[in-house]
């Protein structure tokens, strides 16, 4: 079969029948195509290079006209097609000899064709959907083959020789142009995948580029999404040896659907869906403006609703997601009503979420710290239970403490300073709690939401109390299960260290949305309808932040395939004092989970890395290797804290419905200066042995007094009260 039949002949709709060699073959229709008796051309294609001729069959309106009906039509285009075959070796432009009846024959051809393909145009919309689909394809063949694209000749006479051109296919030489260079190229490809997948390579200052170009556009263009989005392709075009086409379809089919498709991870994301559902329902049926006039009524100006915040920070101390998605949603209705900026909101949600989690002794934090601990401990041969260790190591987590006691003196001080201090005054002084122009993580409307809604506490109390009861009882249970599975003793440490969290709160969420329902229901506030409907409008709301984790994901596991945390800790050197490291390794650890957005995967990186180099430079100084360790809990913590593409964050913005990037800019020169203290007054003065490690708490304490007396400025005017009292303009 020749090229071009098996190029344009399925195209075409024709199929060729067996010939001699040598001799011309008949490509005749495909009746399964159900083509229309007036276009169906009968193409023969002479010769091996295929000189190609279209003759048009006549009309005809017998049952018969499909392959067996060209029998009697077919006589001019087999003496044709045999006087037009070139002699054995031709090329292209090949002559032929046309017999007088096979001139006029072509001529008569040649108006049918035209008069034929006017009507044919004329009654498009007579034709069937498969003459339609054909007929683009058909027109630019006859087109290719016609009198006006050869060039300017005399009529042929009888026995007179004429220039029989080949087929132009100028209108398809774009998509086989293309069609050639993308084969070399995608081969190419396979075999730059290939040889990646067989060694991986050393990226060096590359794999920095991602994270740095993600923080980077997404503080200066403020478009968080756009700036995931760019790191995640940037990473991906290094993996695949810079090949754009493959980086794009990389970051979408593998990248982003591996960190959705992760079991934690859409564990996560169905809990933030359930939970934005329990708010939605209970904010509607007036539960939220029942806790917002419970609160009030002794919180009643800005600086008592900050402080309700951050107790209630310290109350949920179980786990840090259950904390930014508990504390932002249930306190947002009150602060606006106090005109609390949403971005002071989300800072001091975000304060209280890691660091409590990150030090308290029941929380889904002490599982993976005291394991990667006792995993070290073990292969260093280091007499020390995991547990007791990390229970040492709570003195010398000075960034978590003093960012605790750093939120409770801005709340109690009424003063801030920076980005933050712009905001509190435009929410004091306009009532505009988000900066205009602003795009909250999530879209909560209070105002609608509570329209037709009565004020009632209870309906909020329910499900929110009933959030981390299901939790900490979910958590108490599956890690007492897995627990007596591996033969271990049941203790509240053993138990709540084994427990999976994220069930538990995947558990809780979907208890706490069917609770608030029932509430609604019970006490008349919604109607079935009507509860059903703020349910899937609360889980609306989180489809931003949710897009904006999986991003986020999905740059994480660029950053660990391109081996970032590995060259950054590579920068360090070997010549590095002893009581140098917990400072080193605090700065390196923040330096990673800043990059990284995981405090998680920052310890997992750094533990096997920092233990051994501790007891390597030091053995045997205690608080030489605490303060290594707990150096990379509270660095991780830093970087987690103040990451643009931390989840952490993220659902702290979430939750606050503020703005993401608005919530990284005014929080950055809080965590800044809380890391620079509890680096000078706590990490290098215990690692150098100047004092003991309360003695760095209670400087560093005193250093963040100062700054914030003398840097900050009071926020709180004359008549703050009484425009507290008023609700917040939306």
């Amino acid at each position: 079969m020749s090229c071009w039949s098996l190029a344009v002949g399925p195209l075409l709709g024709v199929r060729e029948t067996s010939a001699a060699p040598g001799r011309s073959r008949m490509v005749q229709p495909l009746e399964a195509r159900g083509l229309s008796p007036r276009l169906t051309s009968a193409v023969t294609i002479s010769g091996s290079r295929g000189v190609v001729n279209c003759i048009e069959r006549p009309q005809s309106t017998s049952s018969s006209a499909g392959v067996g009906g060209m029998s009697g039509s077919m006589s001019a285009g087999t003496a044709m097609s045999r006087a037009t075959t070139p002699p054995s070796g031709s090329d292209w432009g090949s002559r032929a000899v046309l017999p007088p009846q096979a001139v006029s024959s072509e001529r008569a051809r040649r108006g049918r064709s035209a008069r034929g393909l006017g009507m044919s145009m004329r009654r498009s919309k007579a034709r069937s959907s498969a003459d339609r689909k054909l007929w683009g394809v058909r027109f630019l063949v006859r087109c290719a083959t016609s009198r006006r694209d050869a060039p300017r000749r005399k009529r042929a006479k009888a026995g007179q020789v004429v220039y029989q051109r080949p087929m132009q296919l100028s209108r398809l030489a774009p998509v086989v142009a293309l069609a050639l260079a993308a084969t070399p190229s995608l081969a190419w490809a396979q075999e730059a995948a290939a040889a990646t997948e067989e060694a991986a390579p050393d990226f060096g200052f590359l794999s920095l580029l991602p994270p740095l170009l993600a923080i980077t556009l997404a503080l200066v263009l403020r478009q968080v999404l756009l700036a995931l989005g760019a790191g995640v392709w940037l990473g991906a075009l290094f993996v695949e040896v810079y090949h754009p086409v493959r980086a794009t379809l990389r970051a979408i089919d593998r990248y982003a659907v591996e960190a959705a498709a992760d079991s934690d991870h859409a564990a996560i994301l169905i809990f933030s869906l359930a939970l934005g559902g329990m708010i939605g329902v209970m904010t509607r049926a007036g539960g939220a403006s029942g806790i917002a006039q419970l609160v009030t009524r002794r919180a009643s100006d800005a600086p008592r609703g900050q402080l309700a915040t951050w107790f209630l920070g310290l109350l949920v101390f179980f786990d840090d997601y259950a904390n930014s998605l508990l504390v932002g949603s249930s306190m947002r209705p009150i602060t606006d009503r106090l005109r609390i900026s949403r971005e002071k909101l989300a800072f001091l949600v975000d304060a209280t979420a890691a660091p409590v989690s990150s030090i308290a002794l029941v929380s889904s934090w002490i599982g993976v710290e005291v394991g990667y601990i006792g995993e070290q401990l073990e292969a260093r041969n280091i007499d020390l239970d995991p547990y007791l260790a990390f229970l040492q190591t709570l003195p010398y987590r000075f960034y978590p403490w003093l960012m605790l006691f750093f939120g409770l003196l801005i709340v109690l001080s009424r003063r801030d300073f920076g980005a933050m201090r712009k905001a509190e005054e435009r929410a004091r002084a306009t009532g505009a709690v988000s900066r205009p122009g602003a795009r909250p993580a999530s879209d909560f409307d209070t105002s609608e939401l509570e329209k037709a809604a009565a004020p009632r506490a209870l309906l909020a109390i329910g499900p929110v109390v009933t959030v981390v009861a299901v939790a900490l009882v979910g958590m108490y249970f599956d890690g007492r299960a897995t627990v007596l599975e591996e033969g271990g003793e049941v203790t509240l440490r053993n138990v709540f260290g084994s427990a999976s969290s994220i069930k538990a709160l995947l558990w809780a969420a979907v208890s706490g949305g069917a609770v608030a329902i029932v509430l609604a229901l019970a006490t008349r506030a919604l109607k079935l309808t009507e509860a059903m409907d703020a349910w899937v409008d609360g889980m609306k709301s989180m489809l931003l932040a949710c897009v904006i984790l999986v991003l986020a994901w999905s740059l994480g596991r660029i950053c660990k395939e391109l081996h970032t945390a590995e060259y950054v800790i590579q920068l360090i050197g070997d010549g590095l004092l002893p009581s140098l490291l917990p400072a080193t390794v605090f700065v390196i650890a923040a330096a990673v989970s800043f990059a990284t957005g995981t405090s998680w995967g920052t310890m997992a990186i750094l533990f096997p890395l920092v233990i051994p180099l501790a007891d390597h430079l030091a053995p045997g100084e205690m608080h030489i290797l605490l303060g290594a360790i707990s150096s990379i809990l509270a660095g991780s913590v830093w970087g987690d804290h103040c990451s643009p593409i931390s989840d952490t964050t993220i659902m702290s913005s979430m939750a606050s419905s503020c703005d993401h990037v608005d919530h990284v800019r005014t929080q950055l020169p809080y965590a800044l200066s809380v890391g620079i203290v509890a680096l000078v007054f706590g990490e290098l003065g215990t690692g150098f042995g100047l004092y003991p490690a309360w003695v760095g708490l209670l400087l560093g304490a005193a250093a963040l007094a100062a700054l914030v007396f003398f840097v900050g400025k009071p926020v709180d005017g004359p008549g703050s009260e009484a425009a507290a009292a008023e609700p917040a303009p939306e």
